[in-house]
């Protein structure tokens, strides 16, 4: 991890058991287990709202909403270190190389692509499988990352004919446990 990286505050929305554990220690930071989900937005990682604490617990109370689980948001200091920043024209250009090889590579094998689909393509199961095979690819070059950050538009639009949506915002997936430096309570 490059040792001068950027750091930022990150939001993931979690249970209240989840967030003691680790605000006590007895679940130690290396031990988070990363999504692994078909249609995680930027593919398999640990999953944070960048500065948005209250997206991360209205997160949270969406996914925790049975009794007893007590959903919560924890706040987290991470290093990007060597981040494949959606936001930087030069990996997405290495993204699209990858779509168009992975595409190939399915219509060869006669296998469809995914899709992202559901309500406001929430579902990114073709967004999460290009983002996995392009840094697997770029892994057996022996280049790793250690986040992927993006932007997203999502949600109602801010006033008619607005470029802003009402719930837009910057996620990050942590690849790499070594880049979560601490965490906290928002409050």
């Amino acid at each position: 991890m490059d040792p001068f990286a950027r750091l930022v505050i990150g939001y993931h929305g979690c249970t209240e058991a989840f967030a003691r554990d680790l605000l006590l220690g007895s679940l130690p930071l290396h031990a988070w287990q990363p999504s692994q989900n078909d249609w995680d937005w930027l593919g398999h990682g640990i999953n944070f709202w960048e500065h948005a604490p209250e997206r991360a617990l209205r997160w949270a109370r969406d996914k925790y909403a049975a009794p007893g689980q007590n959903p919560t948001a924890l706040g987290a200091i991470i290093q990007l270190g060597r981040c494949f920043d959606l936001l930087n024209e030069s990996i997405t250009a290495v993204l699209a190389e990858s779509y168009q090889a992975l595409a190939r590579t399915l219509a060869s094998k006669r296998r469809p692509l995914p899709r992202n689909r559901g309500k406001d393509l929430k579902r990114r199961e073709l967004d999460c499988l290009v983002i996995n095979d392009c840094l697997a690819r770029l892994h057996r070059r022996r280049i790793e990352y250690d986040t992927v950050r993006g932007a997203f538009l999502e949600g109602d639009l801010v006033y008619p004919g607005a470029g802003f949506s009402r719930e837009a915002h910057i996620q990050i997936a942590v690849r790499s446990s070594t880049c979560i430096l601490g965490v906290f309570r928002p409050h």
